[in-house]
């Protein structure tokens, strides 16, 4: 029996069904996946430079430009990481013993002494602080103790994602313009949207990996070379905390500097003090006046306030890899946003046209 009238929504049902299955077959791999279409785009520059070097080899070229991105990017990283975890859980350890509790108290005791001329409460006043801030330090190492280590728990999942990750990237920077074809077929709207959607999207992705991101990742990078030159324990760690107080508006690694160059006046450390505030202010404080036009200038800008909530929402939602998905996600919904805007304008616009 054929109803027509039944058809579109049992073709419908049908595809709905399909994609819902598809989307739990492919949703334990979603992450390297969307982590290999972000970096096919930003790494679309090199493997065009590659392709017309090995005169249209595009298979090679992908897999040369694969090979260029493992060795210059994930390497170092997969070694950041691990130092990460091994400061981290020597923070906690320092953090945890007694001894550590008492020369926190004893820096403080120190501040307290020198403010009591101005503030005369200033001793009671510390040693409620010491206490409230010896309980959140506690419970942020907590936190980070054990989502780094459930990071680094299942090697097999790690190792089968990475694999994943390669494979998809390969692919996607080989036949990324095949599937972009195909994308604009199946889109039900215009080929001229679709290409604004696409193109604006790419400029987005860019933005965000070498314009906001890298900044942050060079501020924290020259943050922990500080703190390494002038005696600052754990500084790949506090690196790291550094370069995610980059996103902050107005702040930014000053989160960081401030409290390490207070560490080391209060230790008696006073030229390393004033060696670490100038390293703040000159190497870490003019890379986003000097840089951030030229990384930022040729892509879709987004605000910092915006930038820092996409990222620390997406590390809530995603875990690490919301540092990427976060401000992507952010971005497409603007692009989105600035389509339907342009898409109504038209249709009101061929309305009252047809109504003339």
């Amino acid at each position: 029996m054929q109803d027509k009238t039944l058809q579109p929504y049992f073709l419908l049902a049908i595809l709905g069904g399909s994609l819902l299955l598809v989307f739990f077959i492919l949703q334990p791999f979603l992450a390297p996946l969307a982590l290999a279409t972000i970096f096919a785009v930003v790494l679309q520059p090199i493997y065009r430079e590659l392709n017309l070097r090995f005169r249209g080899r595009e298979s090679l070229a992908s897999l040369a430009t694969v090979f260029i991105f493992a060795v210059i990017v994930l390497v170092p990283a997969s070694l950041l990481a691990t130092q990460l975890l091994r400061e981290a859980q020597q923070l906690y350890i320092t953090v945890s013993a007694s001894g550590a509790h008492a020369a926190f108290g004893t820096l403080l005791d120190r501040g307290a002494e020198a403010l009591s001329t101005v503030v005369p409460d200033a001793p009671e006043r510390v040693e409620s602080l010491s206490a409230d801030i010896d309980l959140y330090a506690r419970e942020a190492l907590d936190w980070i103790i054990k989502h780094m280590g459930a990071a680094f728990s299942s090697l097999l999942t790690l190792f089968l994602n990475i694999f994943i990750f390669f494979v998809a990237l390969y692919y996607l920077l080989r036949d990324g313009r095949l599937l972009t074809r195909r994308i604009v077929e199946l889109s039900p709207l215009s080929d001229r949207d679709d290409s604004i959607i696409l193109d604006k999207l790419g400029l987005a992705v860019n933005s965000v990996i070498k314009g906001q991101l890298a900044i942050a990742l060079i501020q924290g990078t020259l943050t922990s070379i500080g703190l390494m030159l002038f005696g600052v324990p754990n500084a790949v760690l506090w690196g790291l905390v550094a370069a995610l107080a980059a996103l902050i508006p107005s702040l930014g690694t000053a989160l960081v500097v401030a409290p390490a160059v207070a560490y080391l006046a209060l230790v008696g450390s006073t030229g390393a003090a004033i060696g670490l505030a100038l390293w703040g202010a000159t190497a870490v404080g003019l890379v986003d006046n000097l840089l951030g036009p030229k990384l930022i200038s040729a892509g879709l800008h987004l605000h910092p306030l915006l930038v820092m909530l996409a990222v620390i929402g997406g590390l809530v939602l995603f875990g690490p890899i919301g540092l990427f998905l976060g401000p992507i996600s952010v971005s497409l919904l603007i692009v989105l946003l600035s389509i339907y805007r342009d898409v109504t304008k038209r249709t009101e616009e061929n309305s009252v046209s047809v109504v003339q």
